[in-house]
């Protein structure tokens, strides 16, 4: 907003009001111009909030439920929504055409969503020379592995020499569990290790 008479953005709010009807919400302002002081008056209306569909992602349980937002408002994939079971980041959002990146809030039909409050669970992969050993293993969403890390998961010791993630492999550098997907290890002889991951294991796939 700003001042009808010098154009200036720097607006105090002195007093406000709601009103509402059936379908919007109308606040009107009274407003204060801190750089020439003028005083005037707005009005501003929105949509009232709607329950949308969401489906939120708990590693490898859904809850399909419904959050109220406001259709006039646009969303976009990696924003973050306060839902019924805590803060969820946005995924993948659905209008009535196709999936988008971003989309206006009355045109969409289904939000997908992950929490960000559990840790997330990540794969985790020791190549045996033909066989492999497959883990799963929940982690804290800041937790960082690199590559060139030996570390310690159930009898083996490995090093790290490729980490999947949601856009990319690497294969030189690091990354935080909350973007990885998989991590890919070869056992070495070595009894000295930077960290045990034995801990983390939710299960043996």
């Amino acid at each position: 907003m700003e001042c009808p008479i010098c154009g200036s953005e720097d607006i105090e709010i002195l007093n406000s009001k709601q009103k509402s009807s059936k379908k919007k919400i109308v606040e009107e302002l009274l407003l204060k111009c801190n750089d020439c002081q003028h005083v005037f008056k707005d009005t501003f209306s929105a949509k009232k909030p709607k329950p949308y569909r969401i489906i939120i992602s708990e590693n490898e349980d859904s809850i399909k439920t419904t959050i109220d937002l406001s259709p006039d408002d646009t969303l976009e994939v990696g924003d973050v929504l306060l839902s019924e079971v805590g803060q969820v980041m946005v995924s993948a959002i659905e209008t009535k055409e196709k999936r988008v990146g971003k989309s206006k809030i009355e045109d969409i039909v289904t939000i997908w969503a992950s929490s960000i409050e559990i840790p997330v669970r990540i794969g985790f992969s020791v190549d045996l020379h033909g066989e492999v050993d497959s883990y799963k293993l929940d982690l804290d969403r800041d937790f960082q592995i690199s590559t060139e890390d030996i570390v310690k998961i159930d009898k083996h010791i490995v090093k790290i020499h490729v980490i999947k993630t949601i856009e990319r492999k690497i294969t030189s550098g690091f990354a935080k569990a909350d973007v990885i997907k998989r991590v890919y290890g070869r056992p070495i002889r070595f009894n000295n290790y930077d960290y045990d991951l034995t801990k983390y294991i939710v299960k043996k796939t």
